[in-house]
């Protein structure tokens, strides 16, 4: 792979090419991806889904709104700062007008996104829209699939998702978003269909990021952005845009350390042995007068969460650039924190925050009642959609279809474009408006 063609400014619908030096600098093209994302619908019900901890009743719990903002900014720090050094890596970049502030772009606008495609109730809703028809009331649609169909609703993926929700095109609104496909390229974490399920240790085979019904558009994204074709027998899979791993990089700080830090300030972990924990991790960069100086706990634990972030933002970095060379060749097989100096510390955390936040009776009765109100939802607008497709509607499912988005209550004829459609509805409702709909629905 080449940084001139991942680079790429292209979008959706272009006939010429977008050159990087004839760009507006007050606006470049890769911020507008950043503020067509933030005024999305999309985004904006991000205010209300989990991101951990449901509905608490203190403020200091992130949602999947902060949570996005807070990777983005981490991710644009990371792009700026591996930007630099690519710079001088490749001097054919300054000649086409690249600046480091567009690596920071890139990134920070994937990263905006990068949670877009989830569904309400926290990663327990894509298990749900899975388990439905895996072993729920769906199974009864499974002959009317494709393999490959089939896979891409029991294995439901939030990362999918989210990329048909970035370039779906709508009645008027050719290309969804129209983001450039370089924010797109390092959007796509897992660049490959859900099938086949093959072992790998390489971390872009952990999950599946392409739905079957965005194949074609994926592939001409892929072809422009120069991707490394890793396909076997017709099956669709690339090697990850590069700047890919910095979006990585930015979520895994950030649920790292925040979701940690929720936890504390929730009282679910005990601060004197949480602060023990963060300290292991900035110890070569905390200025011990100035902690010991500040009174409150809040601030003691603000001030080691900006030197941790900061810590690993730098450690990212130079893991990066010092594999630059085998992530351009689609070789480079790890998350970039996965085998960094502070490994040991981030496992700490990471098993810290599962036995006493994800593990927390809190989250777990959130995720029963996500399990119980996806699975019913889907039950009743997929029922009726089905029917509308076979011309069976009762009055019942009449009603039902006025409910949905009116771009929705005119099912397309393909029943898997139709059914994943009212997946993608569910997966956007906010986690207040999914219950509140599921009470109206049980009356």
């Amino acid at each position: 792979m080449n940084w001139t063609q991942l680079l790429s400014l292209r979008r959706f619908g272009d006939t010429s090419k977008r050159l990087r030096y004839n760009q507006d600098e007050t606006r470049l093209g890769f911020e507008v991806d950043y503020d067509r994302i933030i005024f999305s619908d999309s985004f904006r019900s991000l205010q209300d889904k989990t991101q951990v901890v449901p509905h608490s009743k203190t403020d200091f719990v992130h949602t999947r709104l902060t949570h996005s903002l807070e990777v983005s900014v981490v991710a644009r720090s990371l792009g700026r700062i591996v930007g630099s050094q690519i710079l001088k890596n490749h001097p054919e970049l300054v000649q086409q007008g690249t600046k480091m502030n567009d690596f920071g772009a890139i990134v920070a606008s994937a990263a905006l996104a990068h949670d877009i495609g989830n569904p309400p109730f926290g990663h327990s809703g894509e298990k749900a829209i899975g388990e439905y028809f895996k072993s729920g009331n769906g199974q009864r649609f499974k002959d009317a699939f494709t393999k490959k169909q089939w896979q891409d609703l029991i294995d439901f993926e939030g990362n999918a998702n989210g990329f048909r929700i970035l370039t779906e095109s709508k009645e008027g609104m050719e290309g969804g978003l129209r983001l450039s496909y370089a924010t797109l390229g390092a959007f796509i974490k897992y660049p490959k269909e859900s099938l086949p399920k093959k072992p790998s240790s390489h971390v872009a085979d952990k999950k599946f990021g392409i739905f079957q019904s965005e194949i074609p558009f994926f592939k001409e994204v892929a072809e422009e952005l120069g991707l490394v074709y890793s396909g076997e027998n017709e099956n669709i899979a690339y090697k990850r845009h590069p700047l890919a791993f910095l979006v990585e990089a930015a979520d895994d700080i950030c649920y790292t350390i925040i979701d940690f830090e929720d936890g504390i300030n929730m009282g679910l972990i005990e601060e004197e042995f949480a602060l023990e924990y963060l300290i292991k991790l900035v110890r070569d960069t905390i200025d011990t007068n100035k902690y010991y100086q500040l009174k409150f706990k809040k601030d003691r634990l603000s001030y080691l969460r900006a030197l941790a972030i900061g810590t690993l933002i730098n450690e990212a970095a130079a893991i990066f650039i010092e594999n630059e060379e085998a992530i351009l060749k689609g070789e480079y097989p790890h998350a970039l924190l996965d085998k960094c100096k502070y490994e040991a510390q981030i496992n700490d955390i990471i098993k810290i925050s599962v036995e006493k936040i994800y593990k927390s009776r809190e989250v777990i009765e959130k995720e029963l009642a996500g399990y119980h109100v996806i699975a019913q939802l889907l039950d009743v607008f997929l029922t009726a959609t089905h029917h509308k497709i076979e011309n069976t509607l009762s009055n019942y499912d009449k009603l039902v279809i006025s409910l949905l988005p009116e771009s929705l209550q005119q099912p397309k004829k393909s029943l898997y474009l139709a059914t994943l459609k009212v997946c993608g509805y569910i997966a956007s409702l906010t986690d207040g408006f999914a219950l509140q709909l599921h009470k109206k629905l049980k009356g």
